[in-house]
């Protein structure tokens, strides 16, 4: 009611506040009574603390004050007593105003701070939920509206086990706390939906409230699921031709054998004989199976955040180990060709042989550089491990001495090669290096146009 009253614009308040002094300065010069009148001119002060600023609230209580002492019933002399009068009547008008005016400046931030607060949860793209100790939904945001398929306001009051049944048994604590969850969800029509929920509890004087951030998780989990289910399908097919050459290589030995006993003519008539040649038969034919994937279409993988992402996998266990990384990675490398699920699975693989190869040296040191050379993108992973005994076998299947059965390399090669990229190993006196060579998913385009960041970043852990 009193900010309703002291709001208004600086010119009307100016006005009134000097109209105000004038009728009570006019009273006090007209009526002659035994209390002072001065003690009114503080409905102006608290009128220019309003919309004034400090120095004008400080000359207005200087102006009243001194009206004050030139209408009252109190003599001016001796000063001793008139001085510390005076003072004491400023700073009571300066005081008045000047509390006003930190009110009304304290009212218009915290305004300002609910109407910026309102936008935001009304902008937010995530849902916004606030709900009581029962569950009660008292708040909710248009996004929440749209997520559980309600029309706007139709939220407020309803319970929220009906969508969101995993909410209702967040206990409700006398202490704050915050956490995260992954639920599932119903729309009022029915659907089903995965949620990701960010809430915190708090209390306020009518009881414990719970605040809920929702956001839909459904496309996230279908994207996931779909992108395992290929690199399912991929590394199966691809150890099905691995299969299958081997198999290829024994029916090819144990074909040229019969041939060979078929032309000296021992076992000619052989029922068990003739039965082993059609197994070959069967076994070739087995043999020549080649799954096809389905042609994957052309995307592009950003390798600098990729092998970000690549460090806050594997640096924890690499520094549990006490093994010392350092990472080159060159910010102006393109976007190279590609499939992200695939590349990371590389690149976990070389660093996991990586460990594995230094867990008794003394030395245990991981290099991971990555930069453009000649329009193909290196990306190369160094150790000092104890070696490779067997560079020939590396990249074949089936190797009894590495698990499991030597497909580690002989899938990550094939990965590489899927997306016109490679992996070669350079020998070297000590340790291991791997080089995974890629394509530059637009060949022809001006390399430093496609980064905008620092040339060169070199981190060591």
């Amino acid at each position: 009611m009193l900010m309703r009253f002291l709001r208004g614009s600086a010119r009307a308040v100016r006005l009134e506040t000097g109209l105000m002094i004038a009728i009570i300065a006019f009273a006090d010069w007209r009526i002659d009574a035994e209390i002072p009148l001065g003690f009114l001119y503080l409905l102006p002060m608290l009128l220019a603390g309003s919309a004034l600023r400090r120095w004008q609230i400080t000359l207005v209580a200087a102006i009243c004050t001194a009206l004050t002492e030139a209408f009252d019933s109190f003599a001016l002399f001796p000063l001793q007593t008139s001085i510390p009068r005076d003072v004491l009547i400023f700073a009571a008008f300066l005081g008045a105003g000047l509390f006003v005016y930190e009110m009304v400046r304290r009212g218009e931030a915290a305004r300002s701070a609910q109407e910026q607060l309102e936008f935001l949860v009304e902008s937010s793209p995530a849902a916004i939920l606030l709900m009581d100790s029962s569950g009660q939904v008292l708040l909710a945001n248009d996004a929440a509206h749209r997520l559980l398929a309600l029309p706007r306001g139709a939220l407020a009051g309803r319970a929220i086990r009906d969508y969101l049944p995993s909410l209702t048994r967040v206990p409700a604590v006398d202490a704050s706390f915050r956490t995260a969850m992954q639920c599932r969800g119903r729309r009022e029509d029915g659907e089903a939906f995965l949620a990701d929920v960010w809430f915190s509890t708090y209390r306020t004087s009518a009881g414990a409230r719970l605040a809920a951030m929702v956001a839909d998780a459904s496309d996230e989990l279908r994207s996931r699921e779909e992108s395992s289910l290929h690199q399912l399908l991929l590394g199966s097919r691809m150890m099905v031709d691995a299969v299958s050459d081997e198999i290829r290589n024994v029916s090819g030995a144990i074909a040229m054998a019969h041939h060979n006993l078929s032309r000296n003519g021992i076992l000619t008539g052989n029922q068990d004989f003739e039965a082993l040649g059609m197994l070959i038969g069967a076994l070739e034919r087995i043999s020549m199976l080649q799954l096809r994937a389905a042609a994957a279409p052309l995307c592009g993988v950003d390798l600098a955040s990729l092998l970000e992402e690549l460090r806050i996998v594997v640096e924890p266990s690499l520094r549990e180990a006490g093994i010392t990384t350092r990472w080159e990675i060159d910010r102006a490398i393109p976007v190279v060709r590609g499939d992200r699920q695939s590349l990371m699975q590389v690149f976990l693989n070389l660093i996991k042989n990586s460990e594995r190869a230094m867990l008794k040296e003394p030395v245990q040191e991981l290099r991971v550089t990555a930069r453009l050379n000649q329009m193909r993108v290196e990306v190369r992973v160094e150790d000092t491990g104890c070696g490779i005994a067997n560079p020939d076998r590396l990249f074949h299947p089936f190797q009894q001495e590495t698990p499991p059965a030597g497909f580690g390399l002989y899938l990550s090669r094939a990965f590489m090669r899927s997306f016109e990229g490679d992996l070669r190993y350079e020998p070297q006196r000590h340790g291991s290096h791997f080089i995974a060579d890629l394509a530059p998913l637009f060949p022809n385009a001006d390399v430093p146009a496609l980064r905008t960041a620092p040339d060169l970043i070199s981190r060591f852990g």
